[in-house]
């Protein structure tokens, strides 16, 4: 799971600039392997377990682009920004069991890996796909996307990233369009860097966090 980025700038680019192009090839990849590897289409009902994470937030937005209905989860304080993110629905993890919800689905995306495919089967329609950035408890999320093939009802998927030049044009254009816009959460210089891995590992990171390399001096 995506944790620090890394930002160069200089003062013939802008910072802003440099400062959204990182991390917007970094959580948002995973974002869409996922999407592509669950082959996710308009229409279709995808809950994004983790919604203010790296991936998850990008999850959110690739998702509304292709005219999918997201159900987002995350706790009360992020309920507005992922909203603005564009989910159609946001459930209160602190206050609502998300495992209980009355909807089904097409996909359980969970983006930072803190679910189960069990845990999550009820939410699933009966050819769901469960689909998670992480291992899972004893790396059975890989060894159940290798059954995934024999089975004709839910299932589990387990997509590999990786970085291409298609992919990479695809975010680029989605971020000149505006549809799509990685959230940052803080920025460090490179000399903070323990500091930001510091606040990295307390669990409170929104979206992504960036570490500047400035090359102008």
């Amino acid at each position: 799971m995506p944790n620090v980025v890394v930002a160069s700038q200089s003062r013939r680019n802008s910072v802003q600039f440099r400062g959204q192009a990182a991390p917007s090839t970094e959580g948002s990849h995973y974002a869409l392997a996922h999407i592509r590897g669950a082959k996710i289409t308009r229409d279709q009902d995808v809950l994004v377990y983790g919604a203010t994470g790296a991936i998850g937030s990008a999850a959110v937005q690739l998702l509304k682009n292709l005219g999918v209905n997201v159900t987002a989860v995350c706790d009360t304080a992020n309920m507005d920004l992922v909203k603005g993110l564009g989910a159609d629905r946001v459930i209160d993890y602190t206050t609502t069991d998300f495992t209980k919800d009355d909807q089904t689905y097409d996909v359980v995306l969970d983006s930072v890996g803190k679910t189960s495919s069990r845990q999550c089967r009820p939410l699933l329609k009966p050819r769901g796909i469960y689909v998670s950035s992480e291992l899972g408890s004893h790396a059975q999320n890989p060894l159940l996307a290798l059954i995934a093939p024999l089975q004709r009802g839910k299932r589990v998927i387990f997509p590999i990233p990786k970085h291409d030049q298609q992919m990479m044009a695809y975010l680029r254009e989605l971020m000149k369009s505006g549809q799509f816009k990685p959230v940052i959460d803080r920025t460090y210089p490179l000399d903070q860097i323990v500091g930001a891995y510091r606040y990295v590992e307390t669990g409170q990171k929104i979206g992504n966090v960036v570490i500047t390399v400035d090359h102008s001096e």
